[in-house]
């Protein structure tokens, strides 16, 4: 499992007043990332971290008060980077259909280089059931918002909304627990274009005409 949360540090626990404090910081959430990831939130521990970030045990109370602590942080961070790596994704003057297609290929290849945001967002309905539910709102917003603009457009239909939302990020979530944590067989380019065919032609055979 790769792990790089770089930008988001700023934000969560108790702010580095220095660049040191800063670094040790950075490792003590990329070494909790693979603690809970690995371990799981009840069997991860505090000592696990530290031993994991080559830290001092002083320095996780330093920024963090506790476990629980730590892992509401990596949840908000774990959201806000699938954000960012979608932003990136969208191209200007990009279709609606496109849009999706090139979202669910990025967030492919997010969850293959990220395999424990599974097992610690899943874990977060029990642990930080705030910050679970935040995760998916924020994330079938994000996608509202995307349809809204096709829409007008005139690229989708008019009275598209919330619900697709819901069934498009439910479709990208477990496409990405089936080929991005349980196998690669596919690359994820081609996953995406098959599920963008669904968004855009449906499920029915087409009769042609007459």
């Amino acid at each position: 499992m790769a792990t790089d949360y770089t930008e988001h540090t700023e934000s969560n626990g108790k702010h580095p007043r220095t660049a040191r404090g800063l670094k040790t910081k950075r490792k003590l959430l990329d070494a909790a990332a693979l603690e809970f990831g690995e371990k799981g939130f009840h069997e991860a521990s505090i000592t696990g971290i530290t031993q994991r970030a080559g830290t001092a045990l002083g320095s996780f109370y330093t920024y963090f008060d506790s476990k629980d602590e730590l892992f509401s942080a990596l949840v908000k961070e774990l959201s806000n980077m699938v954000k960012e790596r979608a932003a990136l994704a969208l191209a200007p003057k990009q279709s609606a259909i496109d849009a999706e297609r090139s979202v669910l290929h990025t967030f492919l290849e997010f969850a293959r280089d990220h395999q424990e945001i599974y097992r610690i967002i899943d874990e977060a309905e029990f642990i930080d059931p705030q910050s679970y539910r935040e995760h998916y709102e924020h994330a079938a917003q994000r996608i509202e918002e995307r349809l809204a603009e096709g829409a007008k457009a005139g690229e989708l239909r008019s009275d598209i909304g919330e619900i697709e939302a819901w069934a498009i990020m439910g479709m990208n979530v477990f496409l990405g627990l089936r080929y991005g944590i349980w196998s690669e067989e596919k690359s994820a380019a081609e996953i995406a274009e098959i599920a963008n065919g669904i968004l855009a032609r449906g499920i029915t055979a087409d009769k042609g005409p007459g």
